[in-house]
């Protein structure tokens, strides 16, 4: 599967699939307040098939929900019902149900099998009206789903999902490993000694963004100066958005180009989160490793994730000595056993390297995981 992202050409008939959007979002509060009903009274979710039959019928009586399609309202239904059973299942771990959305702020709609048509060129064709798009690659394989979303800014995408029926098979090369110690200070350190530096792109707009942000909130609310510092200030972001992605693009295909195999360890980026906040979100590590899966993917490079328990910063990656502890705001310390000095960052990136390597079995690692010793 694989997922293609076009932009729709501006033109005034994009208000019939905005407005679809806004009905959608209509839809989707009505779903969930059905829900919300059906809670209070028997105390479970109410059964998604049955939900469908029943908007089915009101699609009926109600013209301006025909707009949207029967398949949209299926996917709709079956979102909620998703969110639903992830809060039966992890309730405990603070997980909250679903709630209502403005509807002005509501995103999108998908459409399954019927609905659409694509006529050749950069124009598709969705409900009875034909739309153009920005066809920046061929559309390859089987489209399997079409999404029509709105951004901030108002502006329309159509993201595909295709089935191009191309499975990679993983091509591993021994001379090719390396581990990579993710770091507040250095966003990568290399188990050959290189360190990648993060630009932190909202830091170094953080000023721009603070004075939009300031021009913003002193307008009059429902007021059209308000909304055009609003999508000032979106701008502002999604600037910050572009940038970082495309450096993690190029940094996914640097990294994939140099190295078969890139072993990493299992982070709690939520926990992570909660002790420094803004600065995980601008480092987006997670966003990062996502790009760099898809494209080792492509490139038949293989990512391990090794198991975030590992102690990797406390054992020596020259005898394997484990410390009892060792406290975050010490960047380097000298091991009890054989007296060699490990810096944090590289002695964690090679420790990853040589589990990662044990775990798919390229070499042994016993070294690295020794019994503790006191």
């Amino acid at each position: 599967m694989k997922t293609l992202k076009f932009k729709l050409y501006a033109h005034k008939r994009n208000r019939h699939l905005k407005r679809t959007i806004n009905t959608a979002g209509v839809i989707y509060n009505h779903c969930i307040a059905l829900h919300k009903r059906y809670y209070r009274m028997f105390g479970k979710q109410l059964n998604c098939a049955t939900l469908q039959s029943h908007i089915a019928k009101l699609r009926k009586r109600n013209f301006f929900w025909q707009s949207v399609g029967s398949q949209a309202v299926q996917d709709i239904c079956q979102r909620i019902e998703k969110a639903y059973q992830l809060f039966f299942k992890h309730n405990k771990k603070g997980v909250r149900p679903p709630g209502f959305k403005k509807v002005k702020k509501y995103k999108s709609f998908t459409l399954k099998q019927a609905g659409y048509k694509f006529l050749g060129g950069n124009r598709v064709k969705i409900g009875s009206r034909v739309y153009q798009f920005w066809k920046s690659r061929e559309i390859e394989g089987t489209v399997k789903t079409l999404t029509i979303k709105r951004t901030p800014l108002g502006e329309l995408f159509m993201v595909i999902v295709v089935d191009d029926g191309h499975n990679s098979e993983v091509e591993v090369k021994t001379g090719r490993i390396a581990g990579f110690d993710f770091g507040l200070k250095t966003f990568l350190t290399c188990s050959d000694g290189t360190k990648i530096e993060s630009p932190q792109f909202f830091k170094q707009s953080l000023n721009t963004i603070k004075k939009a942000s300031k021009q913003h909130s002193k307008k009059l609310k429902g007021s059209s100066n308000r909304e055009r510092t609003r999508k000032n200030l979106v701008r502002k972001y999604e600037d910050i958005s572009h940038r970082r992605r495309d450096w993690f693009w190029k940094l996914a295909h640097e990294l994939t180009n140099k190295f078969d195999v890139l072993c990493f360890e299992t982070l709690n980026l939520k926990g992570m989160q909660r002790l420094w906040g803004r600065k995980i979100s601008d480092l987006a590590f997670g966003e990062f490793m996502a790009y760099l899966e898809w494209v080792a993917k492509k490139k038949n490079k293989l990512v391990v994730f090794i198991d975030q328990w590992c102690p990797s910063s406390k054992t020596c990656s020259n005898c394997g000595h484990i410390l009892e502890s060792l406290d975050l705001s010490v960047r380097g310390w000298r091991c009890p056993s054989c007296h060699s000095v490990n810096g944090r960052d590289e002695n964690a990136a090679r420790n990853i390297q040589m589990v990662g390597a044990s775990t798919i079995g390229l070499g042994d690692v016993s070294r690295a995981t020794p019994a503790i010793t006191v």
